[in-house]
């Protein structure tokens, strides 16, 4: 049985009203000392001079760049920045928080809002754009904390959100089984086979049993889920049976060998090296790292 640790995420209280649409914050700062949170709103925030900080959203750990940009949209996504070897004094942060129902609102479904709801629905495992992508949108974020009439500020927001929607070489951060993010936009068989997969990652996935799921020989089906989700089959699994360990490591004191044959994988020694491969740390390394970053509320 899993013991599962006392500890949430610190859920921020953000200060938009009943009314309102979004919030800017621009700061200069020598530090970062927030902890790991989530809100209900969603965010896009932008780093400047903040060479060698480490960002954490969901189970992605990476350390940034001098600039760095990444918009999250689901509410379920914790993040956090930290100082990480960073030594500059004077770090440049821009944070817009806003409300936005993209899902259920049709206006998005327009042909002139679909690049940004294809953006929106990415973003909910939390986005981090290119330095073309944060250079072209640079001095639209810098001045947006002074535009004084709301309405000014709302179109301004847009603007920087039809643009970044331009890049589509826009990262996705978190693994979408850790985001607790499920599919939308997706075609039926492909959707179909994700299903299935969440649902059975533990046990032995099969190329030739998805192929037939999505009714396609497995060839012409290896090519179509490439197409659709950018990965192989094989790598699409092993991030979804990632998503689950890391969720287990952070939440739950199982040894990280009960952990690796509870989510799907056959040998420790296979588990270790993935998942050093695609975090950026060993499974001890990671629950230690976040360890530091939670808080008991």
């Amino acid at each position: 049985m899993s013991q599962v640790e006392k500890k949430e995420i610190l859920q921020e209280i953000t200060p938009l009203e009943e009314h309102d649409f979004m919030y800017v914050a621009d700061r200069h700062k020598a530090g970062y000392d927030y902890p790991l949170h989530r809100h209900d709103l969603f965010e896009l925030n932008f780093v400047e001079n903040g060479a060698g900080c480490e960002r954490i959203v969901g189970d992605s750990v990476e350390t940034i760049g001098e600039y760095d940009l990444v918009l999250i949209t689901s509410p379920n996504l914790e993040h956090q920045w930290l100082q990480g070897d960073c030594h500059s004094n004077d770090i440049h942060e821009v944070t817009v928080q806003f409300s936005l129902d993209f899902l259920d609102n049709c206006f998005f479904d327009t042909n002139p809002m679909c690049s940004i709801k294809n953006m929106l629905m990415r973003a909910q495992r939390g986005l981090a754009f290119p330095l073309a992508a944060i250079m072209t949108i640079y001095p639209r974020v810098i001045k947006i904390s002074s535009i004084k009439e709301g309405f000014y500020a709302v179109i301004e927001l847009f603007n920087i959100l039809y643009e970044l929607s331009k890049f589509d070489d826009a990262r996705e951060l978190s693994s979408s089984s850790f985001a607790q993010v499920k599919p939308n936009m997706e075609s039926a068989r492909v959707a179909r086979v994700k299903d299935y997969i969440s649902a059975h990652y533990i046990e032995d996935i099969r190329l030739e049993q998805m192929s037939k799921l999505a009714n396609m020989s497995p060839t012409a089906f290896s090519r179509y889920f490439k197409l659709r989700t950018g990965k192989t089959l094989a790598e699409y699994i092993v991030d979804v049976r990632l998503g689950h360990a890391s969720r287990m490591l952070i939440d739950t004191k199982e040894p990280v060998s009960q952990i690796c044959f509870s989510c799907g994988f056959n040998t420790l020694t296979n588990f270790n090296r993935l998942f050093k491969k695609r975090k950026g740390f060993s499974p001890t390394e990671f629950r230690e790292k976040y360890a530091k970053t939670k808080v008991i509320v």
